[in-house]
């Protein structure tokens, strides 16, 4: 069965779920499935080892028995794509690729493929997405969001680059307000244009986001208050570098939010309490707030999270933790593949590893069914 590779328009898509939900609905219709990450690009340092979580997330689920250097054959960090911009190592780092795909290919009936964070990562050495999808010979699923027309551009872009092996399109965390424009003019602009939609899958507010509690551990935070709860979603981030009365206007515009700001600005941590879609309040640079913005906290039930590092970076690592969503634990991953099953059409993909969704199984041929002689086609 031809590989499958999930791909997508860029980060924050959900697509690491989707993949390895993906597999797991195949190994439920009793397929033997391996997961494979040709580059890893979520990378951490535990224990001073670079490594990417993806691959060790799917391997949990899906009780693969292999090592983790043959589930993702290229840490894609600095350090390697400094070396390969000095060392011109395309081929035998494709090679590398290959090599391991095969090995793993040997030994089940299916495997599934995550692409990068972009689509273009991995040019370096030969291996961007759309040369995984051609050097595995692979079916591509494309995940991408909708939140407005102008996003499919994205979309158009990126299927075009898998002219040939594009098994379809996938809309994750859709909100119910754009699904009907979604429903009725986008999918048959896209199927006009011979790219298949597989399917739009709802917004769902635990996969949107990351709790408050997620946020204060990702960000080793200190949580000054407790007693407050931390169950609250977080989806975006607000910026306290404004005057009280215009952080309290901005402020009030916005629903699920984290507000990042100095810790010694406490008129722009009062403004943020006063605003209902503050979920939670990270202050920056080590400095506690004073007992009087504490106790305005504790009244309106805000965590009050305090980080060491400065504001900017501390905007960085928040951008990243929300962009990056709860897409990456055992629960998430099954709440996908119940998603997918719902809202999703992947039987043609799942069934056959040759013919792509909506493939008929006929075309292409010069039988004729009905009258079981061959028969002349147009072509010559």
């Amino acid at each position: 069965m031809k590989p499958i590779f999930v791909t997508s328009t860029g980060e924050g898509t959900g697509k690491t779920a989707i993949a390895i939900a993906v597999a797991k609905l195949a190994q439920d219709r009793g397929l033997d499935v391996a997961y494979f990450k040709p580059k890893g690009t979520r990378l951490k340092s535990p224990v001073g080892k670079t490594r990417d979580e993806d691959p060790l997330l799917a391997r949990e689920i899906l009780g693969i028995d292999a090592d983790l250097a043959d589930l993702e054959p290229v840490v894609y960090s600095p350090a390697f794509i400094e070396e390969a911009i000095r060392g011109n190592r395309d081929g035998e780092v494709r090679e590398r690729v290959r090599e391991h795909f095969d090995a793993l290919a040997d030994d089940y009936d299916l495997v599934v493929v995550e692409g990068g964070g972009r689509l273009e990562t991995g040019g370096i050495v030969g291996l961007t997405d759309p040369d995984v999808a051609e050097l595995l010979d692979a079916r591509t699923v494309v995940v991408g969001g909708y939140a407005n027309p102008a996003d499919v551009d994205g979309v158009l872009a990126a299927a075009r680059q898998f002219e040939g092996r594009l098994a379809g399109v996938l809309f994750n965390a859709v909100a119910d307000a754009n699904f009907d424009s979604l429903n009725t003019d986008v999918v048959p602009f896209l199927e006009a244009r011979d790219i298949p939609v597989l399917g739009i899958v709802p917004r769902v507010q635990e996969l949107a986001g990351v709790t408050v509690a997620d946020l204060a551990d990702a960000l080793g935070a200190d949580l000054l208050n407790p007693e407050a709860s931390t169950d609250g979603f977080v989806e975006r981030f607000a910026v306290g570098a404004m005057g009280s009365d215009e952080a309290l206007r901005h402020f009030r515009r916005m629903r699920n939010a984290a507000m990042v700001t100095g810790g010694d600005r406490s008129e722009i941590q009062a403004a943020a309490l006063e605003a209902p879609g503050i979920e939670c309040i990270v202050l920056t640079g080590g400095l506690r707030p004073s007992g009087a913005i504490l106790g305005k906290a504790a009244e309106a039930d805000v965590p009050v999270l305090l980080v060491q590092s400065d504001t900017r970076v501390t905007i960085d690592r928040v951008e990243e933790v929300i962009s990056t969503g709860r897409t990456r634990d055992p629960e998430t991953v099954e709440r996908m593949v119940d998603l997918l099953a719902d809202h999703a059409d992947l039987e043609g993909l799942l069934a056959d590893g040759e013919l792509g969704l909506g493939a008929d199984p006929d075309a292409g041929s010069d039988h004729d069914p009905d009258t079981d002689e061959d028969t002349d086609t147009d072509e010559e």
